[in-house]
């Protein structure tokens, strides 16, 4: 799909359709849309008044062959009230756009801009959009349905004077769109076609072709590095383990500034161990890799926008196989760090493999950090699939850098306590710590102190998005499927700096 930034007055443009939205006030026909009106003969202002045209939050209202227009036809979304409007919104409004045009056997289209919002962060927003709503999960299907596709879209409403700063923000936006779709893929995939293995060849090529620098851990190396909680996951299939390492460097890094480490759960298929899961719904622990295929998403955007931190990714990648040579319950392992282990449930493996990629991390350098990992299913019960889980170590001014690159990227996540009691549900008996807590509930705050107890002093924010990397329902502006949630929001830190 090819998206380009048109400085000509949007009622001019020939195309299939015109896109624009209204806002839900007592007079929805406002700005723009009202002076393309009294060629209508006032036709969209009749639809408001008659109660077809709200403004509601994405109402569609679709004007076939409007003869006051070049467009073929004009499709009006509801924005909701102008005081809760912002780029997430118009994210929204135009993906949703997209898909309802692309259902509709659309294959072109221009996306008008509302007065007072063709800016730089709108042109991004909109492309962001229109990437993430464009990507379908059927690529394994043999019947497609070829005819339905957007093949472009034209972004009006900017000034010839406004297009400079409307072209960059739409070239940053496209970045971000595609690494966040190439996430998706990712984690759409089916364990038989993204084994650990083939994860890091996919790791490795997108690297190497970004000009970033990458090193690929095998289980012999790993075996040497004495990574004994990622290595007691992978010991129960035949599959073996590998560890990514995706490193961007800014071309003028100054000594001493920090270094960001991204660190992303992969376990490519997730059986629950010995602990075995309930069969019903297993077939989505594909999914158990999205933390990973986030950060090595995040890493092909940070190349291409070159922010001016140096970034550091580690990817522990592996299954959970339930085999005879699987951990059992109640075994004790040695972690990277030295600490030791008590498993309890071999189906809380994801905070095991963090572990040691926390550690790992840490010893290449990263000074600030951030997991991501579909940890737990408290989550859920906690958040449903609304916010991601965030959870701060004691430093809490690095939260919140974090949670500010969320806001400013139009990603809902909400910070969860890690109070010093929490601490206590994960303290050993046989050994250092036991893998899940002790206490009735929490489950989620003391998988993140789990992992909390590797990183140490070193500034950590955990992002558990097992409730939102997924969509079991399709949305109106995202297909079914896989979110790619916080890639956004992760490219938004390191630019920050």
């Amino acid at each position: 799909m090819q998206i380009t930034v048109e400085a000509k007055p949007f009622a001019a443009l020939e195309t299939e359709a015109l896109v624009s939205y209204v806002f839900e006030e007592s007079d929805p026909i406002q700005g723009r849309i009202a002076e393309i009106d009294p060629a209508a003969n006032s036709l969209l202002r009749n639809l408001a008044k008659s109660g077809e045209v709200t403004g509601k939050v994405l109402e569609m209202t679709l004007i076939h062959a409007p003869a006051w227009l070049k467009a073929a036809r004009l499709l009006l979304v509801g924005a909701g009230k102008r005081e809760k409007f912002d780029s997430a919104a118009l994210r929204k409004i135009s993906g949703a756009a997209l898909r309802y045009l692309k259902s509709r056997g659309v294959h072109k289209f221009v996306f008008a801009v509302r007065e007072g919002n063709a800016t730089e962060d709108s042109a991004q927003a909109i492309a962001e959009g229109l990437l993430a709503a464009d990507f379908e999960s059927d690529k394994y299907k043999t019947e497609k349905k070829n005819d339905k596709s957007i093949d472009s879209v034209q972004l009006a409403g900017y000034s010839a004077a406004e297009r400079a700063a409307a072209e960059k923000g739409l070239a940053r936006g496209t970045v971000i769109g595609e690494s966040q779709n190439f996430a998706r893929d990712l984690i759409n995939e089916p364990s038989n076609k993204l084994t650990p293995r083939i994860l890091a060849q996919k790791a490795e090529a997108m690297a190497r072709q970004a000009g970033l620098t990458v090193e690929i851990l095998d289980e012999k190396k790993i075996t040497d590095l004495k990574m004994g909680a990622l290595l007691s996951v992978s010991q129960g299939g035949p599959e073996p383990p590998r560890v990514i390492v995706v490193t961007y460097t800014p071309a003028n890094a100054k000594p001493g500034t920090p270094v960001l480490g991204l660190i992303g759960k992969a376990v490519t298929f997730d059986t629950g161990g010995i602990s075995i899961k309930p069969a019903d719904g297993m077939e989505k622990m594909k999914y158990d890799m999205a933390g990973g295929a986030t950060m090595l998403g995040a890493m092909r955007a940070l190349a291409a926008l070159k922010p001016n931190v140096k970034v550091i990714c580690v990817v522990p990648a592996t299954e959970n196989m339930p085999g005879g040579t699987a951990q059992k319950p109640g075994d004790i392992q040695t972690a990277m760090s030295g600490k030791t282990i008590e498993v309890l449930n071999t189906d809380a493996e994801g905070r095991l493999i963090l572990a040691d990629a926390v550690h790992y991390a840490k010893q290449l350098g990263a000074t600030h950090l951030v997991d991501a990992a579909t940890l737990t299913g408290a989550i859920v019960v906690a958040l449903a699939s609304i916010n991601v889980g965030v959870f701060g170590g004691a430093d809490q001014s690095w939260t919140d850098k974090v949670l500010a690159s969320a806001k400013a990227a139009g990603e809902k996540m909400w910070q969860m306590p890690m109070d010093d009691e929490y601490r206590e549900y994960i303290k050993g008996t046989v050994a250092d710590i036991q893998n899940i807590g002790s206490g009735k509930g929490g489950g989620s705050i003391t998988g993140a102190w789990f992992i909390r107890e590797f990183a140490g002093d070193t500034p950590w924010v955990h992002l558990d998005i097992a409730g939102t990397a997924w969509n079991d329902d399709a949305k109106p502006w995202l297909a079914k499927g896989p979110t790619g949630v916080a890639l956004r929001t992760l490219v938004e830190l390191a630019l920050s700096y």
